[in-house]
């Protein structure tokens, strides 16, 4: 399967500094993904960084030149002692990755030593940095007290990751993911979205109500819809808190609040949105839970080894919690609710969305095997209190752009 191409990355001018650490070969995926992406991508590389990937690698990924040496011959279109500036101003994101304790220092100090480090200085649009370094160097007081300058001055720090380094240490320094920095890059480039500013409160998963310690009673929600409705609020520039009983890789700049339980899930929906501009309520919730749950596993004997009753209760419904909070304070602002239906799509559909008084209802049929649980596409009727707009099928994170962007204009009109 294909991958998606990301639009907030589409014909954006990319500045990518690479300095000289072993965890350089990653930058060739992070090169290769942004091109694939449609951004335009300027590759610049320290001496140091040359010692670990060539600059043809980086020429062959994106199709464009790569500058190595500030005061090399004219030979890439720009004369070279000023290609800094050209290169600057034309960015629309900087980003360096790998960057070396040595290049934090020399960002924070402000010296133009090389072209990466007077490239940054240049520049006038956000700049990403994503450290990388060996043993306790990341750790250290003197490498913290730089990142600290950096950050306050603007910069997007994608905090490294912990593992084993090349050295054998272990310790936290290593390259994050290219999935990760992908993710820093497009929350850069969302500032401006229609949705800035804006508090965004997303469920994803489906509640698990437990029966003994072992076993529970849950439904078979991914969280995949919920996920990429955080990451199409994300891109549309929202600070979003995103609860959810899934382990997905999470949306780079997202609140994440873990859930388990319906009473888990009500609890932090109704802290989260009490002043929140919009809430989605795409978790799949049980609408029932074991009268009691057992303290030790229930073992097989001979009085339910043909049969075992498992009396069950209703569990408090969130929307309606929702819905009476909302009529005292007026948020959030924009509900928006989502309805998985094996039957009477519509009917069962709109039933929902008057009763439990939502703004836009999403409703899907479960009983597509190309649609609806696990899998990566949707088939979705839109509903609101006067029309119904059925979409094509679609990928998940398609159909989380349009919600997202239905969301921004009820708010707007709001």
């Amino acid at each position: 399967m294909s991958v998606e191409a990301i639009a907030l990355l589409r014909n954006k001018r990319v500045v990518l500094g690479v300095t000289g650490s072993v965890a350089a070969y990653k930058a060739v995926d992070l090169a290769s993904k942004l091109t694939q992406n449609g951004a335009e991508v300027n590759t610049i590389m320290t001496e140091a960084a040359q010692k670990f990937v060539t600059p043809l690698t980086f020429q062959a990924i994106t199709g464009r030149p790569v500058y190595t040496d500030l005061w090399a011959a004219n030979t890439l279109g720009l004369a070279t002692h000023i290609a800094h500036v050209g290169l600057a101003e034309a960015a629309d994101l900087v980003v360096i990755a790998p960057a070396t304790a040595d290049t934090l220092a020399r960002l924070a100090g402000g010296f133009a030593s090389d072209l990466v480090a007077i490239t940054a200085l240049a520049a006038r649009c956000p700049l990403v940095i994503a450290p990388a370094m060996d043993g306790g160097m990341y750790e250290h007081p003197a490498t913290q007290e730089n990142v600290e300058k950096l950050r306050q001055r603007g910069a997007i720090i994608i905090e490294p990751e912990e593992g084993r380094f090349a050295s054998g240490l272990s310790g936290r320094g290593r390259l994050p993911e290219t999935g990760t920095i992908i993710g820093a890059i497009r929350w850069a480039f969302s500032k401006n979205g229609g949705l800035a500013g804006k508090r965004v409160v997303i469920t994803a998963g489906g509640t698990r109500e437990p029966i003994d310690p072992v076993r529970y009673i849950g439904n078979r929600s991914s969280g995949k819809q919920g996920y990429a409705l955080a990451q199409a609020a994300l891109d549309a520039g929202a600070e979003v808190t995103l609860i959810s009983s899934v382990h997905l890789p999470p949306p780079y700049g997202a609140k994440i609040i873990p859930i388990e339980t319906m009473r888990g899930l009500l609890d932090a929906v109704m802290a989260a949105s009490a002043d929140a501009d919009l809430l989605i309520m795409a978790a799949a919730v049980a609408d029932f839970r074991p009268q009691t749950t057992a303290d030790q596993k229930i073992k097989k004997t001979a009085a339910n080894v043909d049969s075992l009753s498992l009396p069950l209760t209703h569990n408090e419904d969130i929307l309606e919690a929702v819905k009476v909070a909302r009529q005292k304070s007026g948020f959030p602002r924009v509900v928006i609710g989502f309805a998985a239906e094996s039957e009477n799509l519509l009917a069962n559909a709109r039933a929902k969305l008057e009763r439990k008084g939502v703004d836009l209802l999403v409703a899907n049929d479960i009983s597509a095997s190309d649609a609806g649980f696990s899998v990566d596409t949707n088939r979705v009727t839109l509903l609101t209190k006067d029309s119904d707009e059925q979409l094509d099928l679609m990928s998940k994170a398609q159909v989380a752009e349009i919600v997202v962007e239905r969301a921004a204009g009820m708010i707007v009109s709001g």
